[in-house]
């Protein structure tokens, strides 16, 4: 189709329609913050069966609006250790990353702009999702920083949390784009979405059967890591682990607890929650082309229609977002890193050798599609049978753990020497497992015996 964009179509616009084209993504972003930050409280607030926001405005949508207002008025508290510079920087690295990430999403086809022709995009590059993971991987930084010029442990504690964190799951991440670039032949997001609308049949016994071109159906892994891995990037319920308020206070942003500063790292949160919703649905949900039954109108993906498309897309996955907070509770964080490493990334490496082994071998399209489908199937299945297992064993080994403890507990308590519970003389053994109490006196008892 002559309106797809190709990356031959960018870096020929005027300076002005560039210009244009970055104010409409920085305003998009800007409401976008607002009515996201109304729209989640709206839909925790009804999934908990209260209200929400609804004194300001109608529906309380100006209730986004005076908050940002309040936090831009309030005094500027800062703390007498803290490092000014870093600390007034933090901020500043963590937003701005955040922003020029979504340079590349596509938004739509080929549109006529004040009679030019140009892409419903700002730029685009042979590398263009290696831009987006770059970003991410600067955005880092801002928390680390925040941190670190803090001057506060519980700020520290959350900026290394933050730092290890995404370190595990951007190599989850980077790792399930893999099989998209197999699939697709480029890293070029506009070209992604494009390879997306090849679809084609399937001939069984026959019969033709229509073959989804969206890659969520034939990556289905990749998308299911990514999917994790989002989560996990933008440190959102239940990998809010660096904000942690039981454990750090407010973790990296503690000294940040008011004025534009906070304002600031809540807008750059909600913006990377905008980016990677942006990224999973241009490499995996077919980018700005409508779903079906829609695509089945000729004018669908043609003119400033695609946008409709690509905006409702983009509220479907942020409100799996709010959904997820609403459900799911924070987990531990040994339990979020070995997620990260014993599972995503052995998983997502296992997959690519299917995926990069079928591309290999020639076969046609349609057929490697439903071929990968069949096998993501079968990954999946597998995955799922061997974590049912290995939470069964882990309640199995903490009931284990718990039963041990009780007994030494009780064994502990019964009244020697005199009627005062003291511990056992002999170092006990249960089933070859020795409790740490009892370990901790045998070794106490023979330093002691030792320096006599």
């Amino acid at each position: 189709m002559n309106n797809v964009p190709t990356l031959d179509d960018f870096g020929h616009d005027p300076l002005w329609i560039t210009i244009i084209k970055a104010v409409a993504i920085f305003v998009f972003l800007m409401l976008g913050v607002l009515f996201g930050v109304w729209s989640e409280r709206k839909l925790i607030s009804r999934m908990q069966h209260r209200y929400g926001p609804n004194r300001a405005g109608k529906f309380g949508l100006l209730q986004s609006v005076a908050d940002g207002l309040k936090m831009g008025l309030k005094e500027d508290i800062m703390p007498r250790t803290v490092d000014k510079v870093i600390y007034f920087l933090a901020p500043v690295i963590l937003a701005v990353p955040a922003f020029l990430a979504f340079s590349v999403v596509p938004f739509g086809p080929m549109v006529s702009m004040f009679g030019h022709k140009t892409p419903l995009q700002l730029t685009d590059l042979p590398v263009a999702v290696l831009l987006v993971l770059a970003t991410a991987s600067i955005g880092v930084y801002g928390i680390v920083l925040a941190g670190w010029g803090s001057r506060s442990p519980y700020a520290m504690l959350g900026g290394l949390r933050s730092a290890a964190q995404v370190v595990s799951y951007e190599i989850a991440m980077g790792l399930s784009f893999v099989a998209v670039f197999l699939q697709a032949g480029t890293l070029s997001t506009s070209e992604i979405v494009s390879a997306q609308a090849q679809g084609g049949t399937w001939d069984v016994f026959g019969l033709s059967i229509p073959m989804p071109s969206w890659y969520v159906f034939s990556l289905l892994p990749s998308f299911a890591i990514y999917a994790v891995t989002m989560l996990g990037e933008t440190n959102r319920v239940p990998f809010d682990l660096p904000e942690g308020e039981g454990e750090l206070v407010g973790g990296f942003f503690t000294e940040y607890s008011s004025s534009l500063k906070f304002a600031i790292f809540m807008l750059a949160e909600y913006v990377n929650v905008f980016t990677v919703s942006a990224m999973a649905i241009t490499l995996f949900f077919g980018g700005w082309r409508a779903p079906w039954p829609i695509s089945l109108w000729d004018g669908a993906n043609a003119g400033w229609w695609p946008m409709l498309w690509f905006f409702l897309k983009l509220a479907i996955v942020f409100a799996c977002f709010v959904w997820i907070r609403a459900t799911l509770p924070r987990v531990r964080y040994d339990q979020l890193m070995a997620f990260g490493w014993k599972v995503l990334i052995p998983v997502n490496l296992a997959w690519i050798m299917i995926a990069a082994t079928f591309k290999a071998m020639r076969m046609p399209d349609t057929t490697r599609g439903v071929v990968l489908a069949i096998g993501a199937v079968i990954l999946i299945g597998a995955f799922a049978i061997w974590l049912r297992f290995d939470t069964v064993n882990q309640r199995r080994r903490e009931a284990r753990a718990a039963q041990i403890e009780a007994e030494f507990e009780q064994l502990r308590e019964e009244p020697t020497a005199g009627g005062f519970p003291v511990p056992p003389l002999d170092l006990p053994h249960y089933h070859g497992v020795v409790p740490e109490q009892a370990r901790r006196h045998a070794d106490a008892k023979e330093v002691t015996s030792g320096s006599n």
